[in-house]
């Protein structure tokens, strides 16, 4: 009997960065775990459209305030178990570069926190997404300085 395919689910976010009080991050606190802004596509919406929502439903930054470095775009997939599904899915998730353009406060909806984090890399925050998000946005900025 072949096996039946992986459900596939499509996430989309935001890392914010700022410039002042120097050049810092936003990570959001998890139970568990360090996150990102982000969450799964609606119907009919696009990968960026999907990133601006959650980054704002999330953060309660408004799209105005965040200017999207539309060279820059981090995707990766993953297989991670799904309760729901009793399996393992196939996890796309793509993450923008956001650069916030006026100081905002952050009201945090669906996590424990947020921190701000100086941008000092390499950075060893968490192994599956976040390091690797950090270290492309390194590589990155390195190359924009070339």
């Amino acid at each position: 009997m072949p096996k039946k395919p992986f459900a596939k689910k499509r996430s989309c976010g935001v890392i914010l960065f700022r410039r002042q009080p120097e050049l810092e991050f936003l990570l959001m606190i998890h139970p568990k775990r360090l996150d990102l802004p982000k969450g799964h596509v609606d119907p009919g919406e696009t990968d960026l459209e999907c990133a601006l929502r959650e980054m704002e439903e999330e953060t309660g930054v408004p799209r105005s305030a965040v200017k999207i470095d539309d060279q820059f775009r981090f995707e990766e997939q993953y297989f991670p178990p799904y309760k729901r599904y009793g399996e393992p899915v196939e996890k796309t998730l793509v993450i923008y570069l956001g650069w916030l353009l006026e100081d905002r406060p952050i009201i945090v909806t669906e996590h424990d926190g947020h921190q701000w984090l100086p941008w000092n890399p390499p950075h060893q925050l968490q192994e599956q997404t976040i390091d690797p998000l950090l270290a492309a946005i390194a590589e990155y900025f390195d190359a924009d300085e070339d």
